[in-house]
């Protein structure tokens, strides 16, 4: 009888979130522990039916271009952090950043997501440096005809406002946890506050915003759930969920890795509580290998494709899938193809959906 009310319960959870109502806390936590088997299989089925209300069965896709891995940051899980003297360091020129933009542009993807270490140099207002990153924006869109996101990390209201006002779409800045003691171990020597802001500050201007959570780092389920909270309250136009990937050379490289199973709930819940967002299913943690079921829990964007034979690194896992050509838009159309049930969205699906949520969020995010 036990069992038979617990999965009554469940049901009813998933239930309600079916029809959009408010999930309690409770609820939400009873969610995250869903068990393998039923429970999941469930989870990830009314994932999937809130994702086809918003998004039918499109995919969108995101050229992924890691144009400096150098870092001012020493985080303890990152594979660049600036004392890691194992990490491969580069900078890509304009040049070389708009050629790789333009091979992706032409590939199929719907966004250049232009990624960097966090720079000194723009952290601190160097006009020269931040007008230099707001040229490339320009430069990507008007080659491409494509959106733009940035991870430039914590910037000023003025820095954020140039890159704003020269055309960025997306400004993503990963706060990994929502638990200030948690995130100062993670990230070292960082303001939980200050990381947290600007991402409010991005929104006033009217930038769409990118959140992270990163899994197997030691939070709880509580901690996950405040992350919930913390992303409401922050209107956040896409949400991601990645699980952790021990990095060579840093202090967590013993860490063990995230379970892929708790990663793919939490992606899941996601879906149920922001059913009309962004949610990506990267191949940086597991490559193309690991995309499918990313999928099937309720991610609609497939992020990190990245064009083989231009040096370019990836995040949790810096050379998967690159320089054999498995992390292409052809490959991922493949899989796309073998589970049947998705397809590759047009270009003005994506770009129609950024118009609307920019026009939505001058109502709604203004009252930040």
């Amino acid at each position: 009888m036990k069992i038979d009310r617990n999965k009554k319960k469940h049901i009813g959870i998933l239930h309600k979130a079916l029809q959009e109502q408010r999930l309690s806390r409770q609820e939400i936590l009873l969610l995250l522990k869903s068990r393998p088997g039923l429970e999941t299989d469930l989870l990830f089925k009314t994932a999937r039916q809130l994702r086809e209300k918003y998004f039918d069965n499109k995919i969108f896709l995101y050229g992924f271009v890691y144009n400096s891995t150098h870092c001012r940051n020493n985080c303890r899980f990152c594979y660049y952090r600036k004392d890691n003297t194992l990490s491969k360091r580069y900078s890509k020129s304009k040049t070389q950043i708009l050629d790789i933009s333009c091979k992706l542009a032409e590939s199929g993807v719907h966004l250049i997501d232009l990624t960097m270490g966090e720079s000194v140099s723009l952290t601190k207002n160097n006009v020269e440096k931040v007008f230099e990153l707001c040229n490339i924006i320009v430069d990507i869109k008007k080659q491409t005809h494509l959106p733009v996101m940035v991870s430039p990390g914590v910037l000023s209201e003025w820095a954020l406002r140039q890159i704003a006002d020269f055309g960025a779409d997306f400004y993503a800045c990963y706060q990994e946890t929502h638990n200030p003691d948690l995130f100062s171990r993670l990230r070292k020597d960082q303001s939980f506050s200050q990381r947290l802001a600007v991402k409010q500050k991005a929104a006033r201007l009217n930038l769409l915003t990118e959140e992270g959570i990163l899994c197997g780092v030691g939070e709880t389920l509580e901690d996950v759930a405040d992350s919930f909270d913390a992303i409401k309250k922050l209107c956040i136009d896409q949400v991601r969920v990645m699980g952790f990937v021990p990095q060579t050379g840093t202090p967590m490289e013993n860490h063990p890795m995230a379970d892929v199973k708790m990663e793919l709930v939490i992606l899941a819940v996601l879906r149920l509580l922001f059913p009309d967002r962004l949610i990506p299913a990267s191949l940086d943690v597991e490559g193309v290998g690991g995309l499918e079921k990313r999928l099937d829990a309720g991610a609609n964007v497939v992020t990190s494709i990245v064009p083989a034979g231009n040096g370019l690194a990836g995040v949790a896992q810096n050379s998967l899938d690159i320089e054999d050509s498995r992390r292409t838009v052809a490959q991922v159309e493949k899989i796309l193809l073998s589970c049947g049930d998705y397809e590759i969205a047009r270009p003005e699906i994506y770009k129609t959906w950024i118009k609307q949520r920019k026009k939505e969020n001058l109502k709604e995010k203004i009252k930040l």
